[in-house]
């Protein structure tokens, strides 16, 4: 069973601080997913969508956006995370921390290992995690990123605009 499909109450995740959580199912990064993130951010810098150019380059091909591995971690969670149980939604806080360490290849496979930094309660049913994450590239050592990342989990229905507003405050 996949780790999303589990579902977690607040106590276990808990006791799980400064624990791995989950690993994601692999992403492949084939050129047609670079050449649509180029797209729609309108980065077209050929190392990420000229295959021949980029073939002159330190690279030896076209590499993923970093941008665009880091925009897969909320894929990649859904992957492979436990849900909180009684979690209506997640939304995405921000970062604390964000390194590209490794360019990935056109065609490489990546996933990413959670483990849960940090879990508080900012008021009735919302929790903010804190998530140490690190995206592997399938054969290489070194990771594509490492980041710190956050997510404020709403539990009962109430709008993503409140929910913001109740925590900034």
């Amino acid at each position: 069973m996949s780790k999303a499909a589990e579902v977690w109450p607040v106590d276990t995740f808990r006791v799980r601080i400064g624990s791995e959580i989950g690993v994601s199912d692999w992403f492949v990064i084939d050129q047609r997913r670079i050449d649509s993130f180029a797209a729609v951010t309108q980065d077209h810098q050929f190392i990420h969508t000229d295959p021949d150019r980029a073939l002159a380059s330190p690279f030896g091909g076209t590499i993923a956006h970093g941008y665009l591995t880091l925009a897969l971690l909320s894929a990649m969670a859904a992957s492979g995370v436990p849900a909180l149980q009684g979690a209506t939604m997640g939304i995405n806080y921000g970062f604390d921390r964000v390194r590209f360490l490794t360019p990935v290849r056109v065609d490489s496979r990546v996933r990413a290992r959670f483990t849960l930094s940090a879990l508080s309660e900012r008021g009735e049913g919302r929790w903010l995690m804190a998530f140490g994450v690190v995206v592997e590239i399938d054969g290489v050592d070194q990771p594509a990123l490492v980041a710190d990342w956050l997510t404020l989990v709403l539990g009962e229905p109430q709008s993503c605009a409140t929910a913001l507003l109740q925590d900034s405050q």
